[in-house]
């Protein structure tokens, strides 16, 4: 192709993107990049919020990502718990960061702790 075909491709379709799904999956993150990945219907056990701390405490240096979609008594409780333990976090609420469907399903990732900069070596639970 020419450098001119390569320009209207992108200026049409758009730049491409490196593994689009596995992004919208994991709100944004790479899935080698997770550390631990739970679904909504996850986060409403009460008993996987301190396998989350324990993972905030042994990973200080991480992200934590909340689907803004959650219920807010969830998300409340793990925004304390970012604050608290002074850890990054990010609400993603933008539309094409998950499924397309308007209703959140038990099935949607709701939060996910990920390192922002390379693959993690062991993730802890998907």
């Amino acid at each position: 192709m020419t450098s001119v075909e390569d320009y209207i491709k992108q200026n049409v379709f758009g730049k491409p993107q490196l593994k689009p799904d596995e992004k919208n999956k994991f709100l944004g993150n790479f899935a080698e990049r997770v550390a631990i990945a739970l679904t909504v219907a996850q986060l409403k056990n009460d008993d996987n919020e301190k396998v989350v701390e324990n993972i905030m405490k042994k990973y200080p240096d991480y992200h934590l990502y909340l689907n803004g979609k959650i219920d807010s008594h969830i998300l409340d409780k793990y925004l304390r718990l970012s604050v608290k333990l002074k850890y990054k976090f990010t609400i993603v609420s933008q539309s094409g960061m998950r499924n397309k469907n308007s209703a959140l399903t038990d099935n949607d990732m709701g939060l996910v702790i990920a390192n922002e900069g390379k693959p993690v070596d062991r993730p802890v639970l998907i």
